[in-house]
């Protein structure tokens, strides 16, 4: 009869297979992880190239801003927003750097995870091949089997002897797999400890490209400091014009408040009377009309559907023209003259001669018109919402046509300095809302 010690033991076999299954666990849960920090690392990849792309952009425009005898205005705008975008590339990098860091750290501690699993099994498994030299040979396995007292014993020790010998290749194989994990993870640790190096070097290539990039603003800002007679001059002259196109917008809003709101009048006033004929005549009451459906300040129900779906479409608004913003909305100080505080009805997107104008929504032209210092303007009514393009060379759309999003509207100028430029606006009602916050973002 073998000893106690010998006998089966259900409760201690399970405990290993319960290990070994936390052991799996605990891996899956690392992959999880890695796949994550992959999901991070493809949106911070894919934010790189895109800013890299806008600054090819930039630097194509200044390139041919820069052609010009003098240096101007829009010329240092477009410096400016290439520093802007510089310092985002830097700060992108600058994430990469956190990125790998802490890539490199849960690494770290998953590779020494993997070594103390290892280490742990390496000593289960010689404890197992001890034990099984000592009393598992082949004639003491037949002894233990057929010295059962009953045939269920036999039964029971038969299984023993194969879960035994089953753990054993089963820890030998997690034992292998475990080696081809730790091989895997520190390749991951030295790739990304390269990854690491190159980010550093072009983290210190583009802070040299800002370097260069603000010693170019200073020359300019130099430059146009002396001619701040001819600035002066044309700064009041571009709020003239303004003040021009924003009192013409302003009465384009108005003229179609006054259309709305007398198209809501004579609705209601045929409804009411066409519910008094049927009233005389003992009539049932019918449906509301599309007329009648016309709410407080004379829109349609299409009309009101069209400002709710513009208002859900915040932030997701195409781009109407392909470039970047050089002159954000509002109040800001000027960027040459001291003291001197400048208003954009919009934003300034410059971007190549000849390029197509789009409608960023779907709606109705309200008008086109041609204007001092802003080309040809479009007016697009959606809703009780307005886009307005301006500095177009041409328009190909007209008044009381309906277009859709992504529509050419027109084309965009180019003015005598050589600049290509779109001034975007968005209105509700009268009030002017900055157009930034309804683009995509980019």
């Amino acid at each position: 009869m073998p000893k106690n010690k010998e006998v089966f033991c259900p409760m201690h076999f399970y405990k290993k297979l319960i290990s070994l299954f936390l052991l799996c666990a605990t891996l899956s849960v690392g992959f999880f992880g890695a796949a994550l920090g992959q999901t991070n690392r493809e949106q911070l990849e894919k934010d790189k190239k895109a800013n890299q792309d806008k600054i090819k952009q930039i630097q194509s425009v200044l390139k041919k801003t820069s052609s010009q005898k003098n240096v101007n205005m829009k010329q240092l705008q477009v410096i400016n927003s290439q520093i802007t975008a510089q310092q985002k590339q830097i700060g992108l990098l600058n994430d990469d750097l956190k990125l790998l860091d802490n890539e490199l750290h849960t690494l770290g501690i998953e590779r020494r995870k993997l070594d103390q699993d290892l280490e742990k099994l390496k000593k289960e498994y010689a404890k197992m091949i001890y034990e099984a030299s000592k009393r598992m040979n082949t004639l003491n396995n037949l002894i233990f089997l057929f010295s059962a007292n009953t045939f269920n014993q036999f039964v029971l020790r038969y299984k023993y002897l194969k879960q035994y010998t089953d753990a054993r290749q089963n820890q030998a194989s997690q034992m292998e797999a475990l080696k081809v994990q730790i091989a895997a993870q520190q390749s991951r640790i030295t790739s990304k400890k390269d990854q690491q190096k190159v980010i550093l070097s072009d983290r210190m290539s583009e802070a040299q490209k800002l370097t260069v990039m603000q010693t170019q603003k200073n020359t300019v800002v130099t430059e146009l400091s002396k001619q701040e007679k001819e600035l002066r001059v044309e700064l009041a002259k571009s709020r003239q014009q303004a003040a021009m196109l924003e009192k013409n917008l302003k009465e384009i809003i108005e003229r179609e408040r006054r259309e709305r709101l007398a198209r809501e009048k004579a609705a209601r006033e045929k409804a009411e009377r066409e519910r008094a004929e049927r009233e005389a005549r003992g009539e049932a009451p019918k449906p509301e009309t599309e007329a009648e459906k016309l709410d407080l300040s004379g829109m349609t129900d299409e009309e009101v559907k069209l400002a709710s779906s513009f208002t859900a479409s915040k932030a997701r608004l195409p781009w109407p023209v392909r470039g970047f913003v050089t002159d954000h909305f509002g109040r800001q100080a000027h960027p040459v003259l001291k003291g001197i505080i400048v208003d954009n009805l919009g934003v300034d997107i410059q971007t190549n001669a000849g390029e197509p104008v789009r409608a960023v929504y779907d709606g109705l032209v309200l008008d086109v018109n041609s204007m001092p210092g802003y080309g040809y303007v479009v007016a697009i009514q959606h809703g009780d919402y307005m886009t307005v393009y301006a500095k177009l060379r041409s328009a190909s759309v007209r008044p009381g046509q309906r277009v859709k999003a992504r529509d050419n509207i027109g084309v965009v100028a180019t003015d005598g300095e050589g600049t290509s430029e779109l001034q975007f606006q968005v209105w509700r009602n009268t009030t002017k809302l900055n157009p930034e916050s309804w683009l995509i973002r980019r």
